[in-house]
């Protein structure tokens, strides 16, 4: 039991850990012609006066700190500026989604929408996360000149250039693949349009597959996927080229390399660590039964043959000493001789 705590307790300090920046991760540089210093999309905000104040924290955001969207995206250049548009509740804009979206982004249009009311939401955790999201969207969009993609790539672009992935999305994941494991990435985008939790495992399946990416093929991979794109090739082509491998391959290999992380929740819960315990403990008791049964058998064994011992001893001695008095009786009698005087 002593071996087996410190795996169980490691994978879970593992999992409450923080996932760290796809880019440091993958331990790549950014994609050639997208500098660190690469200014970020200037931002326009519209709000009526009673979101102001979420406006000036809009506003506040600078352009750095979309530069490591720029760098896995590939892009040197942001294009123009994006309008950010904050709606209240009960606008046309909030009635028109469904009331867990937070925010969605108009690629073609540079816009983003985004209901202050409803943030932070799935699959991002505060406002600024919000509009890295949202504004990798739009970002995306541009380095593939406005060229249809997957959207569970556009989707995992966003999640992980927007730096959106995080412990709540990966225990999602490993939820996915002990509920669904395998599914196709091309059911994804049907997802999308589905049940709130539907759409957050696509979010989460999504994400997981990019982030595999960046990390197998490098930062760069994305970028290139992109390029391809913007010049012209269909989106399996395009990953071929960005990837060095078939998306079929791809998708192979990522469900392959994770089908044992479908167990780990399972193992290492606390439910699964005391079931373990107990049948340790069951199965210890019963090879101390076991063990004291056969003392006790081989103590009885031990009195049986000292007992046998004592029997034959004394049968031996009370021949003895009746063979020793019949021998006396039937001996001669041993009288002084007389003499005639």
């Amino acid at each position: 039991m002593r071996r087996l705590l410190p795996p169980l307790l490691a994978a879970l300090v593992l999992l409450a850990l923080p996932a760290p920046s796809v880019l440091n991760a993958a331990g790549a540089s950014p994609p050639r012609g997208a500098a660190t210093g690469t200014p970020g999309p200037q931002l326009v905000v519209e709000a009526s006066p009673a979101l102001e104040r979420v406006a000036a924290r809009v506003r506040a955001v600078q352009p750095r700190a979309f530069a490591e969207v720029m760098s896995l995206l590939g892009l040197a250049d942001p294009g123009p500026p994006i309008l950010v548009r904050l709606e209240p509740e009960g606008s046309g804009p909030a009635l028109a989604v469904p009331p867990w979206i937070a925010a969605y982004a108009l690629p073609a249009a540079g816009m983003v929408i985004v209901f202050p009311a409803r943030t932070p939401s799935h699959p991002d955790s505060s406002l600024e996360d919000l509009l890295r999201h949202e504004v990798a969207h739009v970002l995306a969009a541009r380095a593939a000149a406005g060229r249809p993609l997957p959207r569970w790539f556009d989707e995992g672009l966003a999640m992980i250039a927007g730096g959106t992935w995080g412990a709540d999305d990966h225990a999602r994941f490993l939820l996915e693949l002990m509920i669904d494991p395998g599914v196709p990435l091309a059911q994804l985008d049907r997802r999308f349009a589905g049940s709130r939790l539907q759409v957050a495992g696509a979010y989460a399946i999504a994400g997981a597959f990019v982030r595999d990416l960046v990390q197998r093929r490098g930062a760069g991979a994305p970028a290139r996927v992109l390029a391809a794109v913007a010049a012209g090739e269909p989106f399996p082509e395009a990953f071929r080229a960005g990837a060095g491998m078939e998306l079929s391959e791809a998708e192979a290999e990522f469900w392959h390399r994770h089908s044992l992380q479908r167990w780990l929740p399972l193992v290492t819960s606390s439910t699964t660590l005391w079931l373990a315990i107990t049948l340790l403990a069951l199965v210890a008791a019963r090879r101390r039964r076991q063990r004291d049964a056969a003392l006790h058998t081989l103590w009885a064994v031990e009195e049986g043959e000292g007992s046998s011992q004592c029997d034959v001893s004394a049968a031996a001695m009370a021949a003895a000493t009746a063979a020793a008095a019949a021998a006396a009786t039937a001996a001669p009698g041993h009288e002084n001789p007389s003499r005639d005087t």
